[in-house]
């Protein structure tokens, strides 16, 4: 992105800067760290982006302080090289989870010195900074004061073990001096009580500043109610002179020589943060943070760090009497706990960022638990069980059911549905049950706006959620099935409405599952830019007549289902393997893979029978299935045997001899493509052929089929009475060429499969959808590396 590409604040624009606090980069975050803050922040984002605000978001890893030296340590690494490898790690994760920042920086950089140090010269300038002497720990051995995290001990409130900062056992914030039993980490040496000298930001001086600010724009902000009570906490029981330095070596220089040994606090530094990640978004940055056009600032939070954001960061910048852009709205959660227990980045304990990447358990459904479950008012809990919950009935039979359920009749070929064309519609206006459904809709849309204009994220959720079944409501009343051969007019006006309130679901979640609104869109066959709560005029759109939202006569892509069923097994098996701590898991897996390679060596291993002697031979080869043209006599005859693989039709034209055949050129990822012939013209158009990715079995033997040889044959699921076929669609992000596997049925296929032994007719019996209308051998998928194989409507139809 250059210069030129960054959004600066525009005159008669609502202008929003959203900030997330800084994530540590001394351990991978897991979801409490998300929902927290992060996650949080970007839902809030699209939400104004949507409105067509003119909003960044900035964020970035916080990386100096002791809690970064401490890692580096425990690593053997340098703190830069901690600061490389975590970054990294965040970066990654954030974008896996769908986190969309204008810029995520870090604080360990030019920038980041120059805008601190800057902004101490200004406090010093002004008269707000105090020396002081405290009360330190110092360790003999190491020469050297400890920072908190550097002491170790026995908690006084609950007799645990603890840090110098907190105690993880009764959340109780500690002094290192208040420790019984201290013990130095680095050394493990008992260090004793030294007086060091350190400078103090003189917040009783601001007092009168902070109360008017906090008085203003608590209102006008509309600040949570811990948000509120937190701030006045620390006004009312006084405010004190508060130690901005530490003896650190990782941090930003205080930029005074008589202090040359000593860097800056980390809650002094890290909201500068914020500053100086925009300044590396844009030379321009002033203009976000002095500005002269109105920037409202909004900032996101767990609520362990509101004094920070609300009391030392506003006083900082008071302080300086210089024209700085202060929080207008904060944002704060409470505790996500993980299970019976609390997450714990320092033990390890619950889900994190990397966990969730490994499951099989999407990104728009972590996005959505987190999200509904959001701690707003009080602590919430991270339950598998709940998760479940919510995957298999909220979005699954709920807005996954109300989708597909009229995307797919849409899709229906005309007869049955409408081809996949919006049809035209006539007298919608008088259509009661329809202007009944618009103007409840209009109703809660206006709630889902007023709600995120709140950042009252989870209500906007419920809101959302609503909707859907509303829309499920109406498509049941409406008997849809029944006005398709009763009333066609009242129909079309139905499946519209429904395909309308597909898209304005699409573009309220958005800001809560943009994976999914991006393939609802792919679906409908429309833009990203059709997600917008504006008008091209750039009013607030109106669902007062839902059917004008999509035109008649837009053709709509393939639908397939958007959310799978999450069982009892695969709950069971997250909920064990991500049990205890991050250590006990690794413990867990080496012992695992030890007994797995111990296991495959045995296996390895023949015994003699002469002399006793072992000796140790690789494992035979992979008994290859064709090597002469013949199938393998005792291979099982099963899936395995069957080359299916993903293709794409690259040209489709009817036989040239055949009126019920049609001729097909699908690559299937050997450089040429394949010549097929398939007899689908009675169920499916010519045109909906056109670059299509379907599945293909590509060992058949070939034949000619009215003087067109045939090398292979694309799968079609068809119903009870074989009145309709339809394809099996692989994900439209699946590699061409690629093989569907079938879980369980592991081996390599037949060369050519030989027709004597009926092995395809033999398989194919058990070639099924499934009630999820999911392609099925024996109930397991059809799977590809990025998902399963499905048809659009049949259900527990079969597969030829």
């Amino acid at each position: 992105m250059t210069s030129s590409d960054c959004k600066l604040p525009q005159r008669g624009k609502r202008n929003i800067l959203v900030t997330s606090a800084l994530p540590y980069v001394n351990n991978v975050p897991h979801l409490g760290n998300l929902i927290g803050c992060v996650l949080s922040a970007d839902t809030f984002a699209r939400y104004c982006r949507l409105r067509g605000y003119n909003v960044i978001y900035m964020c970035g890893t916080d990386e100096y302080g002791t809690a970064t030296e401490t890692k580096a340590m425990e690593e053997n690494l340098t703190p830069r090289e901690i600061c490389d490898k975590y970054h990294a790690i965040h970066k990654e994760i954030y974008e896996w989870f769908d986190i969309q920042f204008d810029k995520f920086g870090r604080t360990s950089t030019p920038q980041q010195t120059e805008i601190c140090q800057q902004i101490f010269l200004r406090l010093l300038e002004n008269g707000l900074l105090l020396e002081d002497k405290m009360e330190q720990l110092y360790c003999d051995n190491c020469k050297k004061f400890l920072a908190d995290r550097f002491v170790l001990g026995i908690c006084p409130h609950c007799a645990k073990n603890a840090r110098g900062d907190q105690c993880e056992s009764c959340s109780r914030l500690l002094n290192p001096t208040e420790l019984n039993e201290p013990k130095c980490k680095i050394c493990g040496n008992s260090p004793h009580v030294r007086e060091t000298e350190h400078l103090f930001l003189d917040l009783p001086k601001l007092k009168d500043q902070l109360e008017e600010y906090v008085e203003r724009t608590s209102r006008s902000g509309g600040w949570s109610a811990n948000s509120v009570q937190t701030t006045n906490a620390w006004i009312r029981d006084g405010l004190k002179p508060r130690c901005i330095t530490r003896d650190l070596k990782w941090g930003v220089p205080v930029p005074l020589e008589k202090f040359q040994d000593k860097v800056f606090y980390v809650w002094f530094d890290a909201p500068i943060g914020y500053i100086s990640i925009t300044s590396t978004y844009t030379p321009d940055w002033k203009e976000w943070w002095q500005p002269s056009e109105d920037v409202e600032l909004f900032q996101f939070m767990g609520k362990d760090n509101v004094p920070f954001h609300t009391v030392i960061f506003p006083c900082t910048l008071l302080g300086t009497a210089d024209p700085w852009n202060l929080m207008r709205t904060i944002s704060v959660t409470e505790y996500l706990n993980y299970e019976s227990g609390k997450f714990s980045k320092t033990q390890g304990i619950g889900v994190f960022g990397t966990d969730a990447k490994d499951t099989k358990i999407p990104v728009e459904v972590w996005r959505y638990y987190l999200l509904t479950n959001r701690p707003e008012v009080s602590d919430t809990q991270f339950l598998w069980a709940d998760l479940q919950a919510k995957q298999n009935n909220e979005l699954l039979k709920n807005l996954g059911n109300f989708v597909h359920r009229t995307l797919s009749f849409l899709a229906k070929p005309s007869g049955e549905g409408y081809g996949g064309i919006i049809p035209e519609v006539i007298g919608a206006e008088k259509h009661v049950l329809t202007m009944d459904l618009c103007s409840v809709v209009h109703d809660n849309l206006l709630q889902y706006i007023d709600a995120m204009e709140k950042v009252s994220i989870k209500k906007a959720l419920k809101v959302a959620m609503n909707i859907s079944s509303l829309g499920n409501q109406y498509l049941q009343d409406s008997a849809f099935w029944k006005l398709y051969k009763e009333d066609q007019a009242s129909c079309a006006i139905v499946i519209k409405t429904a395909t309308a309130l597909v898209l304005l679901l699409a573009i309220l979640l958005e800001p809560f599952m943009p994976a999914f609104s991006r393939k609802v869109l792919e679906q409908l066959n429309l833009p990203l830019s059709a997600l917008s709560l504006c008008t091209e005029g750039g009013d607030l759109i109106k669902a007062d007549k839902l059917y004008d939202f999509v035109p008649s006569g837009h053709r709509i892509g393939v639908p397939v289902p958007l959310f799978f069923e999450l069982k009892d097994s695969d709950v069971e098996e997250y909920r064990e393997r991500f049990a205890g701590s991050q250590t006990d898991r690794a413990d867990r897996a080496a012992a695992a893979s030890a007994a797995a390679g111990l296991s495959k060596k045995i296996k390895q291993t023949n015994i003699s029978d002469v002399n006793g002697e072992k000796s140790a031979k690789g494992s035979a080869p992979a008994v290859k299935r064709k090597m002469d043209g013949k199938d393998a006599k005792d291979g099982p005859v099963d899936i395995s045997r069957l080359d299916i693989r993903v293709g794409k039709i690259i040209k489709a034209q009817k036989h040239p001899a055949a009126d019920s055949l049609y001729v097909e050129e699908i690559d299937v990822g050997e450089g040429a493509p394949r010549t097929v012939v398939s007899g689908l013209v009675k169920y499916i158009s010519l045109e909906d052929l056109q670059n299509r990715k379907v599945c293909v079995l590509c060992n058949l033997k070939p034949a000619t089929m009215r003087g067109v040889k045939s090398q292979a044959m694309v799968l079609a699921a068809s119903d009870s009475e074989h009145t309709t076929v339809e394809l099996v669609i692989p994900p439209e992000s699946a590699q061409v060429g690629e093989r569907i596997r079938f879980t369980g049925f592991e081996g390599e296929p037949d060369e050519v499969l030989n027709p004597k032994k009926k092995i395809w007719e033999s398989v194919q019996v058990d070639l099924r959808t499934n009630d999820k209308l999911v392609a099925c051998y024996k109930n397991v998928p059809f799977t590809t590396s990025t998902g399963v194989c499905t048809v659009a409507s049949i259900a527990n139809g079969s597969i030829r």
